[in-house]
């Protein structure tokens, strides 16, 4: 079982898949989407983005990587977060559990997440590194030899996934 956090920048991990915490449209944005469209190469990404014309919350769409150290790139749409009871936890675990079940649908091994929904979309970081993290161990019972990485942009995130490890599943 392997399931590591760390801190950095995304775009530069030599991962199978990076998952991208998307907007509905796939057209970009700020943050985590902004970082890993320039990184991928802008043009190209967005081209592949229209072609599959968006991606409903919850959900997982596939593009390749492009210029990423990766082979896709996933895109997944968390939810805004509206106070935790329009059934936001369940479609952050969603996100998850999609992107995890296209990774072995896919064949592949390795995964790096950033924190979906903890930005400008609002979720509390401390409700969803719990989903994020019990997700994670839930696909990993499935197929021990997967590798998953939590990717943070500073410490207080990576410490509450470590937390969240820490803790008995």
């Amino acid at each position: 079982m392997t399931i590591d956090v760390v801190e950095g920048d995304i775009t530069s991990l030599q991962v199978d898949v990076v998952v991208n915490a998307a907007n509905t449209r796939l057209a970009g944005g700020g943050g985590v989407d902004g970082a890993i469209h320039r990184a991928a190469g802008s043009a190209d990404l967005q081209r592949a983005c229209r072609a599959i014309g968006g991606c409903p919350t919850g959900e997982v769409r596939v593009t390749p990587a492009f210029r990423l150290p990766a082979r896709a790139i996933y895109h997944t749409v968390g939810p805004v977060w509206q106070g935790g009871a329009a059934g936001e936890e369940a479609l952050l675990r969603s996100c998850y559990r999609h992107c995890l079940q296209q990774l072995i649908e896919d064949q592949l091994q390795s995964i790096v997440f950033p924190a979906i929904s903890c930005g400008v979309y609002g979720f509390p970081p401390q409700l969803a590194v719990p989903v994020a993290v019990a997700e994670a161990r839930r696909a990993l019972r499935q197929r021990p030899d997967l590798g998953v990485i939590f990717c943070c942009f500073d410490s207080a995130m990576a410490d509450l996934y470590r937390q969240a490890l820490s803790a008995p599943s």
